[in-house]
């Protein structure tokens, strides 16, 4: 991926593409950072060190108070970075859940391991890192959001939530079992984890994916947490109010924004204890199905309808024992009257959504960090701490009010970047801070070349090793640019396809299927993403340049029909 620089230089007048291409079918993977020759390793398995790979669902760096978002204190997980390595650009290859979760388990793109959207089934026969390990002799197991249709494989031990989840006494699924579990999904999932760290086998390095619900959408807080920070009115994003300007279709016609798209009481939780006994009395919109809404009732949510509204939300409301219910209302209510009375503009309206969107985030945060704790304490009582690789990341970042929006799914920063933190004291120093372009797919290599496991060629991954190693610091062989592709429209939001390539400083996006358009923004003067330039004369080289440095890329990875006019894609 680093000597397009040379087939350039040494041929002239041949097809730029058609050269790399055919250059890359006999070039060998170690060109790619961190891969390894076929040589086999020899392994003492008795040495190797535990890790626990800890996943949550749409996490925004800026959420997590090491990354200096300004919004909240998450003192477990800045353990986490003050004692090991954070990344500060580290991208995902597809936002949305399964997609992403996919790429992180095969260290390979949407179009390569068959997941591109949430409505396909991973194919569960493919090489994990997990399988990988296990072959090797580690215990493994995975707890808590799987979401990936299929049973897991490669695992001793799996229980897991079926879907997205509950956040109240959620259903789980053990080992082909389904049970209730009374408690706080994040709770719930850290007990049964700590469970099995102490009944698996001691003479076994493990291997725990620790898979969080929170902070997935419709952010419900531990009762613990209902009135945490009712007492601060946080700073909203610059880009609340953005109008689009200057941007292309796909932002303007986006089904993303907070004060159009959320819903009141589903997101919002506008609904009363009154209201919610008189819903329940009436016995309408009872669940029909595993979404909780029967067709009909689908359709009217999508218009916003209350009554549809009220059924969603009734699904998992009557999962709440009856003091869990009176908790929500007695922080709920008193804030619902407030809002009803106050009768607000159209800006403070929106001021008021955002409000109680962040906070029932951060409360959903908060329980995450202080389960970390948890975790933490245990492998330090254990004495098993320093020989462990912690992995702090999210399927995905979030917006947070930027552009006025909630959700995932653009290439725009907010949602592209993920959080990545590693502590593991035996290869990383303490404070680390790397600007290395890192992506989601470097994950599984990683973690196998830290495990002395053999990395499989067809990994499209790069090890980090060399990274953590270095003191966050890059040779001149690392990647120069990251590249995304995203295929889940039409469906939910309604974010056109589309795909693009990220450099230090510039981002360039193709947006297709019904719309043929081209966004390029300059990150370094325009870190708001707010004013595409790709239209602009004077930068016609750098757009040609940037087109070139994105079909090396896609030949690179082997996207070679990005249109991707084969794949079945998931429809309303």
């Amino acid at each position: 991926m680093n000597l397009k620089k040379s087939y350039k230089l040494s041929i002239i007048g041949l097809n730029r593409f058609y050269l790399v291409g055919i250059c890359l079918l006999f070039i060998s993977p170690i060109a790619c950072v961190g891969k390894h020759t076929k040589e086999s390793k020899v392994v003492d398995i008795a040495k190797q060190p535990n890790i626990l790979f800890i996943l949550t669902d749409d996490h925004a760096s800026k959420a997590i108070s090491a990354y200096g978002g300004g919004l909240n204190e998450t003192p477990n997980i800045d353990r986490l970075a003050n004692e090991g390595i954070r990344f500060d650009r580290c991208f995902v290859n597809n936002s949305i859940c399964g997609p992403s979760r996919a790429a992180i388990l095969t260290g390979k793109f949407s179009h390569i391991n068959g997941l591109t959207d949430n409505g396909i089934k991973f194919d569960n026969t493919q090489v994990t890192f997990p399988k990988l390990l296990q072959q090797a002799g580690y215990s493994t197991a995975v707890v808590g959001k799987w979401h990936l249709g299929s049973q897991p494989s490669g695992f001793d031990y799996w229980n897991v939530l079926p879907g997205q989840g509950d956040y109240y006494n959620p259903e789980f699924i053990e080992m082909g079992d389904t049970t209730v579990v009374k408690g706080y999904v994040t709770d719930v999932i850290t007990d049964i984890s700590l469970k099995w760290l102490k009944k698996r086998d001691a003479n076994k390095p493990f291997c725990l994916l620790y898979h969080h619900k929170a902070p997935h959408r419709n952010w419900m807080p531990a009762p613990r947490h209902l009135n945490l920070y009712d007492s601060i009115n946080f700073p909203v994003p610059e880009s609340l109010f953005d109008d689009y300007k200057n941007r292309g279709t796909a932002a303007r016609t986006q089904e993303m924004e907070i004060d159009r798209h959320m819903y009141p009481i589903w997101d919002f939780k506008l609904a009363t204890l009154a209201e919610m006994d008189a819903y329940i009395a009436s016995n309408r919109y009872k669940n029909k199905n595993d979404n909780g809404l029967d067709s009909k009732s689908k359709n009217m949510l999508e218009a916003n309808d209350k009554s549809a509204d009220l059924a969603k939300f009734l699904r998992v409301y009557e999962k709440m024992t009856v003091e869990q219910r009176k908790a929500w209302h007695k922080a709920y209510d008193p804030k619902t009257k407030a809002y009803r009375e106050a009768n607000l503009n159209e800006k403070e309206r929106l001021e008021w959504k955002y409000q109680r969107y962040v906070k029932d985030y951060l409360r959903s945060v908060a329980a995450v960090d202080e389960n970390i704790g948890k975790m933490i304490k245990h492998l330090e009582e254990t004495g098993e701490l320093d020989n462990t690789i912690i992995v702090y990341t999210s399927d995905q970042g979030f917006y947070l009010g930027e552009h006025g929006w909630f959700d995932k799914r653009f290439m725009y920063e907010q949602s592209y970047g993920t959080p990545l933190i590693i502590r593991y004291p035996k290869k990383i120093k303490k404070e680390t801070v790397s600007k290395a372009l890192a992506m989601n797919i470097d994950l599984s290599p990683t973690l196998l070349d830290l495990a002395g496991i053999e990395i499989p060629e067809d990994i499209q991954g790069a090890s980090l090793t060399p990274i953590l190693e270095n003191n966050g610091t890059v040779n001149s062989n690392w990647r120069k640019a990251t590249y995304y592709h995203y295929y889940e429209y039409p469906s939910w939001h309604s974010v056109k396809r589309h795909y693009g390539i990220r450099t230090e400083r510039y981002k360039l996006i193709h947006f297709y299927n019904d719309v043929d358009e081209w966004e390029l923004y300059d990150l370094e003067n325009d870190s708001q993403e707010l004013d595409n330039i790709y239209h602009q004369p004077e930068n016609k080289a750098l757009i040609d340049a940037l087109k070139d440095q994105l079909k090396e890329l896609q030949i690179e990875y082997k996207d070679l029909d990005p249109t991707e006019q084969k794949i079945k894609f998931f429809q309303k």
